[in-house]
């Protein structure tokens, strides 16, 4: 009965060694749910930003509309008949611009840190 004994001691002693192993044991089980949620999340992303593209290629595809936002914001382009006027700061109206910014004032009124505006108009 003692040897019974001894022998199920031992049996459940090697299932617990292989049960709690770093190899492939619990520890890896939990390593690889955690990695699946990460995945999935990572999946949920790139579904999004892929129906997103693939919305702006839908765009693109049946209208001149889209292309021409794309041209404008991504390549500075104009429409014909349209006139580019660009506005500049002198450096010493930037460089008071900065001192009055750095400067205590009792003002409310926001300030421009835009060095440059582009203005385009139709004609």
């Amino acid at each position: 009965m003692r040897i019974l004994l001894l022998l199920l001691v031992i049996s459940l002693g090697l299932v617990q060694v292989r049960l709690w192993s770093p190899d492939d044991g619990l520890r890896e089980v939990w390593r690889l749910k955690d990695l699946i949620a990460e995945r999935t999340l990572e999946n949920r992303e790139l579904a999004a930003r892929n129906a997103a593209l693939e919305g702006e290629v839908q765009d693109l595809k049946q209208g001149l509309a889209a292309a021409e936002e794309r041209a404008r914001a991504d390549l500075g382009m104009i429409a014909e008949g349209e006139t580019f006027y660009q506005i500049t700061v002198l450096p010493s109206a930037q460089a008071a611009a900065a001192e009055a910014s750095t400067a205590p004032t009792s003002s409310t009124a926001p300030t421009s840190s835009t060095a440059s505006t582009s203005i385009a108009a139709s004609a």
